[in-house]
C-alpha cells in the first residue's frame, strides 16, 4: 500500500511542474495589457475584413447567377437561332428547287413560243404571197377592201413591217434576208402594192390607212442604203401609186421630212431604189397645185448633181428617167 501512495505522489510532483512557469511580474503584467489590447481590437480588424470578404463573395455569387441566367438564355437564343437556320436552310432549298423547276417551264414556254413564232411566220410567209398573187386582181382586192377586217389588215401590215425593220443590225447581210420573216413582209408589201394599183385602194389607203402609209415613209429613211431593196422598191411602188390620188399626192408631200427623204433615197446604191424615187418625186413635179407648196424646199435641197449623175447611168430606164425628170425641173427657175 505504501508503494501505491508513494506512486501516486510522484505523479503529482510531475503534473505540478508542468502547469506552472516561474514569470517575472513585470512581464506578465505587460502581456496581460497585450493580451487585453488585442482583444479589444482584434475583432474589429478581423471583423471588417470577413464582412468585406463575405460581401464581395455575395457580390461574386450574385454575378456568377446572373451570368448562369445570361449563358442559359444564350443557349436558348442559340437553339432559337439554329432552328430557324434550318428553317431557312430548308425553305431556300425549296426556293432553290422551285427555281429550278420554274427555269424549266420557263424554258420550254420559250422553245414552245419560239416554235409557234416559227409556225406563224412561216403560215404568214405562204398566206400572204398566196395573197399577193391573188391581190393582181381587182375584183379580189375590191372583196379583200369589202371586208369588215381591212382596217385591221393594214394596222397589222404597218406594225409588222416596223418590227421587221427594228429587227436588223447593222452588220446584217443581204443574204441573211433570204428568210421566212424577209418574205413575210416582202409579200405584205406586195399587197400593199397590188391594192394601191386600183383606184379603190389609193381612195381606201388614204382615207382609212394613213398610219401604213406614215410607217412606210418612215421605214424608207431608216433603212441603211443598200439593204433590203426589195422591200424598199415595193414600199416605194406603194407610194408612187397612192400618189396617182391627188389626195393621197398632198397627204404624201405634206408629210413632214418628205423631200429629204427623196434626197436620202436617191443616194442608195441600188438602181432599181433609184428609179422609183425618181418616180415619186416626178409626181411631185407634174402636179402644179403640189408643187407649188415644195418648189421653195425642192430649189434649197434639191441635189442636182446627183441626179445628173444618174442621167448618165447605164440603166437605160433610171437614165431616160433621169434625164426627162431634169427638163421637168427647170420649171423651178421659173418658179423662183
Amino acid at each position: 500500500m505504501r508503494r501505491r501512495a508513494g506512486l501516486a505522489g510522484d505523479a503529482q510532483k510531475a503534473e505540478t511542474k508542468e502547469e506552472f512557469v516561474k514569470v517575472r511580474r513585470r512581464d506578465l503584467e505587460r502581456l496581460t495589457t497585450e493580451v487585453m489590447q488585442l482583444r479589444d481590437f482584434l475583432p474589429k480588424i478581423v471583423n471588417g475584413d470577413i464582412l468585406g470578404t463575405f460581401q464581395k463573395l455575395d457580390a461574386i455569387e450574385s454575378n456568377m447567377e446572373k451570368k448562369e441566367e445570361e449563358i442559359e438564355q444564350l443557349k436558348m437564343d442559340c437553339e432559337h437561332f439554329r432552328a430557324r437556320l434550318e428553317t431557312a436552310q430548308a425553305d431556300c432549298m425549296r426556293e432553290k428547287k422551285e427555281k429550278l423547276d420554274f427555269r424549266q417551264q420557263l424554258n420550254e414556254a420559250k422553245q414552245q413560243l419560239l416554235q409557234q413564232a416559227e409556225y406563224c411566220t412561216e403560215m404568214g410567209a405562204a398566206a400572204c404571197t398566196l395573197l399577193w398573187g391573188v391581190s393582181s386582181n381587182e375584183e379580189a382586192v375590191k372583196a379583200i377592201l369589202g371586208g369588215s377586217k381591212a382596217v385591221k389588215f393594214f394596222t397589222i401590215t404597218a406594225q409588222t413591217m416596223e418590227s421587221f425593220v427594228k429587227s436588223l443590225s447593222d452588220d446584217m447581210k443581204q443574204q441573211d434576208l433570204d428568210t421566212d420573216e424577209n418574205q413575210f413582209v416582202l409579200a405584205l408589201a406586195g399587197i400593199v402594192t397590188n391594192v394601191a394599183a386600183l383606184a379603190c385602194g389609193r381612195e381606201f389607203l388614204v382615207s382609212s390607212s394613213r398610219e401604213l402609209l406614215d410607217t412606210m415613209m418612215h421605214l424608207l429613211g431608216d433603212m441603211k442604203p443598200g439593204l433590203c431593196t426589195k422591200f424598199k422598191v415595193l414600199m416605194l411602188m406603194s407610194l408612187y401609186n397612192v400618189s396617182i390620188n391627188l389626195k393621197g399626192l398632198k397627204y404624201i408631200s405634206e408629210s413632214p421630212g418628205f423631200i429629204p427623204l427623196l434626197w436620202w433615197l436617191l443616194n442608195d446604191p441600188d438602181t432599181e431604189v433609184c428609179l422609183h424615187a425618181l418616180r415619186l418625186l416626178q409626181s411631185v413635179i407634174l402636179e402644179p397645185e403640189v408643187l407649188a407648196k415644195s418648189a421653195s424646199e425642192m430649189r434649197d435641197t434639191l441635189p442636182f448633181q446627183r441626179i445628173i449623175a444618174l442621167s448618165k447611168s447605164r440603166n437605160a430606164d433610171l437614165q431616160a428617167l433621169a434625164k426627162e425628170l431634169l427638163e421637168d425641173l427647170k420649171i423651178l427657175e421659173y418658179e423662183a
